[in-house]
């Protein structure tokens, strides 16, 4: 059985919000001057809207969403967020993991689980968003962790925490036993450059020792709006860590521009088959970039 699984991430979705005087305190102060100075010419709803119609358009199984919907987390950003996850697919077809800017300050933590808890649920759950989550799909174990934290003013760093890889390594091994093709969905990459140490994820190291004892197949993010692959040590080989630009980064843009990943995944345990589809926004629209194959491990 091959099963499609489409990777968007970092919409930042666009226009933001009015804010009210009283909401610009703090860190939303210096984001909102980043946004108007900079950020609203990048991140732009048409360049989001042709990303959303390319995937939809290759009819992909599933669609995981790996964080920053929202700016600066202000109270108005979250339900047109919410509109924007319908419009992609209903919460059975859908998985968002949070990002940064989704916690942006200490309130959009409960204002994320409040609006879009459906999208980022495990199929078990009863009513209650606790990450990491498990969602089974076709042959894969989609695993929802979350490094969304709120940080200080002109940080973007983010934290899995003990609790969290705890019950990692527990659903690793279980979806290991059952034979799935593990999906560890999250936000911040697992490896940082040391000049994003004001972005990094503070316990990257942790999380890299858990999946290289107890293994999985695929690792997909954001963040960083780049195209980028880095490979993890894993119980029996390596472990790809594929990480995508902002679904709606206008081109040239500061970093990558728009695009998305698909990944075609068939086989079986011990001999899994993994094709990397990159789709990006080019002079001639959204279009294919490259094909690769990842290794079986």
């Amino acid at each position: 059985m091959t099963f499609l699984l489409a990777h968007v991430s970092d919409p930042h979705l666009a226009p933001l919000p009015r804010p009210r005087l009283t909401e610009l305190a703090g860190k939303r102060a210096t984001g909102y001057i980043n946004w108007r100075r900079k950020r609203q010419a990048i991140h732009q709803a048409e360049v989001l809207a042709r990303i959303v119609g390319d995937v939809k358009a290759q009819k992909p199984d599933h669609i995981a969403v790996t964080g920053d919907l929202v700016n600066l987390a202000l109270p108005a950003e979250y339900q047109p967020a919410r509109a924007w996850l319908e419009a992609l697919g209903s919460p059975a077809d859908v998985t968002l993991v949070p990002g940064n800017h989704d916690a942006y300050v200490r309130s959009g933590v409960a204002a994320s689980h409040r609006h879009w808890g459906d999208f980022m649920r495990g199929d078990a759950a009863a009513g209650v968003s606790e990450f990491p989550f498990l969602r089974r799909r076709g042959p894969l174990a989609l695993i929802g962790v979350s490094t969304s934290v709120p940080s200080l003013p002109f940080m973007a760093i983010g934290r899995v925490g003990p609790a969290q890889l705890h019950r990692l390594e527990k659903i690793l091994d279980a979806c290991g036993r059952d034979g799935l093709y593990r999906v560890v969905l999250i936000h911040h990459p697992p490896t940082s450059k040391p000049s994003h140490y004001l972005k990094r994820l503070t316990d990257g190291t942790r999380l890299r020792d858990v999946l290289a004892r107890h293994g999985a197949e695929l690792v997909i993010h954001g963040h960083n709006h780049r195209r980028q692959t880095v490979w993890l040590d894993g119980p029996n080989g390596h472990i790809p860590a594929i990480g995508v630009p902002s679904a709606s980064e206008a081109p040239p843009g500061e970093h990558d521009p728009a695009g998305y990943n698909l990944y075609r995944i068939d086989g079986v345990r011990g001999a899994w088959r993994c094709e990397v589809i990159t789709r990006g926004m080019t002079g001639d629209g959204v279009v294919e970039l490259e094909r690769t194959q990842l290794k079986s491990s």
